[in-house]
């Protein structure tokens, strides 16, 4: 036994998995210590992977070589493309999950990753010196020693379970709470916060009436996470299932308020805005009459289904009352009803663009520690951290990603430039560059990123590099190929579209909407050729092709937009201004600047309060 590595992982959540995995293949040796090792990777809420802006970074994580997204193709239930009727900047992958294969899958992945260890306890106290993490203390008294931390610690710092007016202490739902850590943290010089989050009631499938509800079957297309040509979806396919509230319902909840922690005044920590209980809903929103319901299932092997929509805190009593108000659950049996939980965050603008602590050297924060909510997010920030992590045990450029260049870059500099005042989630919306950070191109954004730091493999690397010949090779095909009006119209007037009056390029017509080019395959042999000589990933090489060809004026005017802002980002700025003491900048300026040192311009005119005057004052300081 070992008692010294180049890294320590504090917690197997989804951060600190990828964070583990990440620094362990990059060659560090690693030691992942948790809590309970039949619980690595536990979806403690619902049990699906991606969603909106989501399921763009699990492909970020997966093009960079990470594990996320090979591990939720394995263990889908159910696949589905979201805001398909947008373009697709906007398309997201989400999966359902079983959630117990989900786990064996990440524990084997784990224990076959050379250079990579396990240790079950639960670390009370960090060792520094010189202003530098040097180890761990756990609950046992084993202190193991490491040139870098990685904290990634979930909901378990001080963590507080809620169920009405009955409190207990807990990181989850039968899992013990996390202490000693924040005490010595704040002693340190953190900042630290309180964050409430909840989960849903879990429902005995064998209670419920299905057919007073209506189905929502998945996908079964060419789409998943992994870019990897042999990782698919291995299991049977599963239904969600939808219902709704009611005005009785909603009576019933009102009724149980006020013994609901966050209207008694038990709870006083920051809940999320976008994920609300079911009683903010019927107070938030008191006109509407229901609330969609959705039955997600847990797994092939087990009754168990997540109601997504009824997150709640109320007393147990009240919310089998109000669920069995819903047609579907008049006899409905709850395996565990839901409940809220309190825990401890630090204020993210502590940390570097690598996710290093400021305040202390090889120490890094990921995941829910950071204000964020969800695994994919985790899942990103783990892996930033991982790589960040053997860089400083073993040399090189730090690693960050800008915000032109993924969705983790995004909200990694969010994080660090902003903080948080609810738990930070994802969303298309928070990205200036939706465009060109699609879910289809993280492998062109990101796999040579991964491949030259070693995390992506050079097999990656090869299936990108045949990805972009064959599409190339398609766009430069339908670039270059005339067809004439006389030859094509008949086709066109079938398909509903208006015919030629002249001759065009093959492309002219593809722009055209309600058009691909698997239509025009079917009346352009030439075409069709074209497309057969693909030899693998058929679909796939397609779709990427289309959108190359109908959104490449967007494309090129976006990437030009990055461009020239990117400008901004390399103004390096970090430790150069003594802020307090510029006169000309507003005092709420000084104040920000001085207390977030941003690494950049670019970063600098992102932080709330910073005006586009401050930035000028800036700028002509830097004689630009």
């Amino acid at each position: 036994m070992d008692f010294k590595y180049d890294i320590i992982v504090i917690g197997a959540g989804h951060a600190g998995s990828e964070a583990a995995t990440t620094a362990a293949n990059l060659g560090s040796k690693t030691l992942l210590i948790t809590m309970d090792m039949n619980n690595i990777a536990q979806m403690s809420c619902n049990p699906a992977v991606g969603g909106i802006a989501k399921g763009q970074i699990v492909r970020e994580i997966d093009a960079l070589g990470g594990q996320m997204g090979i591990v939720s193709d394995k263990t889908a239930i159910q696949f589905r493309m979201l805001n398909r009727s947008k373009g697709p900047a906007m398309w997201s992958p989400r999966t359902q999950n079983d959630r117990v294969k989900f786990i064996r899958e990440w524990r084997y992945i784990i224990e076959n990753t050379p250079n990579l260890y396990m240790w079950q306890d639960t670390v009370t106290r960090l060792t520094f010196e010189d202003g530098a993490v040097t180890g761990v203390v756990t609950r046992m008294g084993v202190e193991f020693k490491a040139k870098a931390v990685v904290l990634t610690v979930g909901t378990f710092l001080n963590g507080l379970i809620h169920v009405g007016k009955v409190q207990f202490a807990g990181g989850r739902m039968a899992d013990p709470s996390s202490y000693g850590m924040t005490e010595q943290l704040i002693k340190m010089g953190f900042t630290t916060d309180r964050m409430k989050t909840g989960t849903p009631v879990r429902v005995d499938g064998r209670s419920v009436d299905f057919s007073l509800l209506e189905e929502q079957k998945g996908e079964d297309d060419f789409h998943k996470y992994s870019y990897l040509d042999d990782v698919n979806r291995e299991l049977p396919q599963l239904s969600c299932w939808i219902g709704y509230t009611s005005p009785k319902v909603h009576d019933i909840l009102r009724d149980g308020i006020e013994d609901s922690p966050m209207y008694s005044g038990q709870i006083q920590s920051i809940g999320p805005r976008y994920c609300p209980s079911i009683e903010t809903k019927i107070v938030t929103f008191s006109d509407k009459t229901s609330h969609q319901l959705f039955l997600e299932p847990e797994g092939v092997n087990t009754h168990e289904y997540y109601l997504n929509g009824f997150s709640s805190s109320l007393n147990m009593d009240k919310q089998i009352k109000a669920l069995k108000e819903v047609p579907a659950f008049r006899n409905v049996h709850i395996f565990r009803p839901g409940y809220a939980i309190e825990y401890d965050f630090f204020d993210p603008r502590q940390l570097h663009p690598t996710l290093e602590t400021k305040t202390v050297k090889n120490l890094f924060f990921a995941g829910q520690i950071n204000g964020t909510t969800g695994y994919e997010e985790a899942g990103g920030q783990g892996l930033v951290a991982g790589v960040n992590a053997h860089i400083n045990c073993h040399g090189g450029n730090e690693f960050t990603l800008r915000r032109d260049e993924a969705y983790i870059g995004v909200l990694i500099d969010d994080l660090i430039t902003k903080g948080v005042d609810e738990p930070y989630r994802m969303f298309t919306s928070r990205a200036e560059y939706r465009i060109l950070l699609r879910q289809d191109n993280a492998d062109e954004r990101l796999t040579k990123k991964g491949y030259e730091l070693g995390l992506a493999t050079s097999r990656r690397m090869d299936l990108l590099d045949k990805k972009r010949a064959e599409v190339k090779r398609i766009v430069d095909f339908v670039t270059n190929f005339s067809i004439k009006a006389d030859r094509i119209n008949p086709y066109l007037e079938k398909i509903g579209t208006a015919p030629l009056r002249q001759g065009v390029k093959l492309i002219d017509l593809i722009l055209r909407p309600h058009i691909d080019l698997s239509v025009m395959a079917e009346a352009v042999a030439p075409l069709r050729d074209q497309l057969d000589l693909i030899e693998s990933r058929r679909e796939e090489i397609i779709e990427s092709a289309d959108i190359k060809i109908k959104y490449d004026g967007y494309i090129r005017r976006e990437q030009a937009m990055a461009e020239k802002l990117s400008r901004l980002e390399d103004i390096k700025i970090k430790d150069r201004f003594n802020y307090s003491a510029i006169q000309s900048l507003s005092t709420e300026a000084r104040q920000k600047l001085t207390s977030i040192n941003p690494e950049t311009i670019a970063q600098a005119s992102r932080i709330p309060g910073v005006s586009p005057n401050d930035i000028s004052v800036l700028l002509v300081l830097l004689g630009r």
